[in-house]
């Protein structure tokens, strides 16, 4: 597991309106990337509009969401509930895999691989500043708020 001090792995993905995105854009910026599994489902839409309902108070942090859904996909969703920040599609898992949050998981007996909701906060040097995995949709704004001293 990633965890505080280690560098983040680097995120080269297209975003909800088909754009390539870098990580590295954001150097000089503290960026929260969260993890979630997929887009426009109950626990996703909790987390989003929370992170979406706080983002005036967290200054230039920029926040980042990523899933394994496609740019449009993630469009809707974006618009559905006017999100107003950067979400990425993972469609390959390969992020999500380099920032080990592509687990095994059960439901129903069943096993499958599939995202582990998890946050990092990322420092301007691209270290990360704090790690949260199996993150509860709700802790995410609270805690990105926290680590931020707001």
């Amino acid at each position: 597991m990633l965890k505080a001090g280690d560098k983040a792995p680097d995120i080269v993905l297209l975003d909800q309106n088909g754009k390539t995105v870098e990580l590295a854009k954001f150097a000089k910026k503290k960026v929260l990337v969260y993890f979630y599994p997929k887009a426009d489902t109950p626990g996703c839409t909790a987390q989003s509009c929370g992170l979406r309902d706080v983002k005036d108070r967290i200054g230039r942090t920029v926040i980042i969401g990523i899933s394994p859904d496609k740019p449009e996909k993630q469009k809707k969703f974006d618009e559905k509930y006017e999100l107003g920040f950067t979400l990425l599609a993972d469609t390959d898992n390969k992020v999500a895999k380099a920032y080990k949050v592509w687990k095994k998981k059960s439901m129903y007996g069943r096993e499958y691989l599939g995202i582990e909701r998890s946050a990092f906060l990322i420092g301007p040097d691209g270290v990360i500043l704090e790690a949260w995995h199996k993150v509860s949709p709700k802790d995410t704004p609270a805690n990105l708020l926290r680590a931020l001293g707001k």
